[in-house]
């Protein structure tokens, strides 16, 4: 299955424990410009996507990993996938940063179908990110 070129936008609504926080790591260190914002909420623009940090800090963080390629993933997570040198900058960025990585930029299924560049990390309220890519997109849904 290859991947659509007309892809809409997606949004996604997450849990923050702290909107000033959020503004930091997702305006400042991920580079994602701002759009409209309440007291309580804020939109960023993830390459073109909107995702939205709500305050509710009791909603906030991550519990559950499941083992994937021998590590431990969070259940709960999203990101994106990058092309092979967004992704490498990604992970540049990220370690010029000081963020902790729950799982170290690498290659993921190296020699199988579906080989990827992966990294996980936590926001300031705990929710995990990922960013991945592939050297041939073709590759993102093979089996």
């Amino acid at each position: 299955m290859t991947v659509q070129s007309d892809l809409r936008p997606f949004h996604l609504a997450f849990p923050v424990h702290d909107i000033a926080a959020a503004r930091r790591f997702y305006g400042e260190i991920l580079g994602c410009p701002e759009g409209r914002s309440a007291p309580d909420w804020v939109d960023f623009n993830l390459y073109g996507h909107q995702v939205v940090a709500h305050l509710a800090p009791q909603e906030a963080g991550q519990v559950q990993r499941n083992v994937v390629d021998d590590h431990g993933v969070p259940v709960r997570h999203f990101g994106l996938v990058l092309t092979m040198p967004e992704w490498e900058d990604m992970a540049v960025r990220m370690k010029a940063a000081n963020i902790s990585f729950i799982i170290d930029p690498y290659i993921r299924f190296k020699g199988e179908a579906g080989e990827q560049a992966t990294m996980f990390f936590l926001d300031p309220s705990g929710n995990a990110l990922e960013f991945k890519a592939f050297a041939n997109m073709d590759m993102l849904f093979a089996r």
